[in-house]
């Protein structure tokens, strides 16, 4: 069984000194390949250097709804030129978003309209944040017009409003929140939701599995993600994970499976 990470943070500090041992087991486990997100301009290098260190690791560069504040206008153009570069291992743009509980949404949202206008001029892959901002992204991007590749990460909202976002093209990244019973609201819309829409992820070192500790999550645990995922799903494993595989292909830009791009 092949898995892939779609959206892990393999070069935040808590992997510093324990690389090479997390990515041989995940390796072990059956991940083959990991994107990492970049959030902010001064870690954008990092993000490279990291990915660009093995095979089998990719990246996305973006600015995080977080550190806007970081950011000067110029850096969106630094970003486009990063992007537009010719390189195999950078996969999309990301991560960029909206998040109700952290900063102000009011200067969050011209830094996520410029990132969905950057990705739609490079033809570039979205990588989403969405914290309780569900409606608001579906309203950006159709605002917009985006009609590109997206993956909304660590959804956990409703049925309804991620049905909408898969109705504009978007996939729906699934994360350790599904491997808790309490999160019943979740649960259900990935079960429901169809197949062809659904992305896997860790979102590591946060957003941990059952069982493991906040902050200590790593790419290792994503087939316990893909466990959780086959137990809410109809489809046979080898179904669900064929179609996985598919699907972050797609939204990658990997023409198959036996044909990633080092």
């Amino acid at each position: 069984m092949e898995l892939v990470d779609a959206h892990c943070h393999f070069d935040f500090p808590e992997f510093d000194g324990r690389r090479e041992e997390v990515l041989a087991r995940a390796r072990r486990h059956g991940v083959s390949r990991l994107v990492i997100p970049g959030v902010t301009r001064r870690h954008w290098q990092r993000v490279v250097n990291i990915a660009t260190s093995q095979s089998g690791l990719f990246y996305c560069l973006g600015i995080h709804p977080w550190f806007v504040q970081e950011h000067e206008q110029d850096d969106l153009g630094i970003l486009e030129s990063r992007l537009a570069r010719e390189d195999n291992r950078c996969v999309g743009l990301g991560e960029c978003g909206l998040d109700r509980l952290r900063g102000e949404l009011s200067q969050q949202f011209p830094w996520f309209e410029a990132q969905v206008d950057l990705a739609a001029r490079l033809s570039c892959p979205l990588v989403i944040h969405s914290v309780r901002t569900h409606d608001e992204v579906h309203g950006v991007l159709k605002a917009r017009g985006f009609h590109g590749k997206a993956l909304v990460h660590g959804f956990s909202g409703s049925y309804q409003q991620a049905r909408k976002l898969v109705d504009l093209g978007c996939f729906i990244g699934i994360g350790g929140v599904i491997t808790h019973a309490r999160a019943k609201k979740t649960r259900d819309t990935v079960s429901r939701l169809p197949l062809e829409s659904l992305v896997l992820e860790t979102d590591a070192p946060d957003m941990p599995p059952e069982g493991v500790a906040k902050g200590m999550n790593s790419p290792e645990h994503l087939p316990a993600i893909f466990s959780a995922l086959a137990g809410l799903r109809q489809e046979p494993p080898e179904q669900l994970y064929e179609q996985l595989l598919g699907n972050v292909s797609e939204l990658y830009g990997w023409v198959q499976a036996s044909g990633v791009r080092e």
